[in-house]
């Protein structure tokens, strides 16, 4: 990891700007082309939550932005974000994962079921491991939303919130995901957001 030099940083003006207001996320909805991930994990008999999360995660590690994290007061730039996602159990309650990153899909999926077992057969809310290093996000696949607002716990906050809908086949024949993004204003803007997106329609499509 990181620690960001405050006084030489060429975002400071905008970091003590929002870091000075009670809100300081902004969000967006974006739909995405899932088409080819889709058929590719439909083909392979895998996960397709596994493969789009693994997409989108690879992305995430692509956007130096994404991986800034408020700590006290300093700013931190971890090597490597891992996803922590909320996971369902069969009684239709769920709890919170904390899904290890690796390039390689193949691990990154045995990850996904390792934490998918462990909340299964546990009723704890919360992953062993529990920091910074990770985005938040949640599968909402019974809901094609087109906006998403997420809870936010009154304190001082920084880790990248994901939300993902409902697919929907279109007449075309593609096939559209929305995804809901909330950022920290104060280390992402809209332009990192775009780069964001850009890499994870990219690796969608491959």
């Amino acid at each position: 990891m990181e620690i960001i030099d405050l006084d030489t940083w060429k975002r400071k003006p905008h970091y003590d700007h929002f870091r000075s207001l009670k809100d300081p996320y902004f969000g967006v909805t974006i739909p995405f082309d899932v088409s080819k991930a889709y058929r590719f994990a439909k083909s392979n008999a895998i996960s397709f939550f596994g493969k789009y999360l693994h997409d989108c995660m690879k992305a995430i590690n692509d956007v130096d932005e994404f991986k800034l994290r408020i700590e006290g007061e300093e700013v931190i730039k971890y090597n490597t974000i891992n996803a922590s996602a909320t996971l369902m159990r069969s009684d239709k309650t769920f709890g919170f994962s904390y899904i290890e990153f690796d390039m390689d899909l193949k691990q990154f999926l045995i990850n996904i079921d390792l934490e998918k077992n462990r909340i299964e057969h546990s009723n704890a809310l919360y992953p062993e491991r529990n920091d910074l290093e990770c985005i938040h996000c949640s599968a909402l696949p019974w809901v094609n939303f087109s906006g998403h607002k997420e809870p936010v716990s009154g304190e001082i906050e920084s880790v990248p919130k994901l939300a993902f809908s409902k697919i929907e086949h279109q007449p075309d024949g593609n096939i559209v995901m929305n995804v809901s993004l909330h950022v920290n204003h104060a280390l992402v803007d809209g332009y990192h957001v775009g780069l964001f997106s850009e890499k994870f329609q990219h690796y969608l499509n491959n």
